[in-house]
């Protein structure tokens, strides 16, 4: 189904001091479109550039060839690790 078909049935509510408002309706009035799609728009760029901010990883040239480097090579078991995954196993119950 197209999003033009689509029917919207989720809502958010939202208060805000008069000049906040008037600030929205003046933005939404230069890019022609009403104060909700002004919204709607605005937050879902700012969510999606949140979103990629904390998935996604950007490495240079020597980053990512440090990383891969890293996957490609064999696990080295020091009393730290090993540690460390006993106590894990010791404290998750839920697997």
């Amino acid at each position: 189904m197209s999003s033009a078909t689509q029917t919207k049935d989720e809502r958010i509510n939202l208060r805000l001091k008069h000049n906040a408002k008037l600030i929205l309706e003046r933005a939404a009035s230069f890019e022609g479109q009403t104060v909700s799609k002004f919204i709607l728009s605005s937050a879902l760029a700012y969510a999606e550039r949140t979103i990629q901010e904390h998935e996604v990883m950007t490495l240079n040239l020597k980053e990512s060839e440090a990383f891969f480097n890293a996957l490609a090579s064999p696990v080295q078991f020091n009393d730290k690790l090993v540690s460390a995954l006993k106590e894990h196993d010791q404290r998750v119950t839920v697997k």
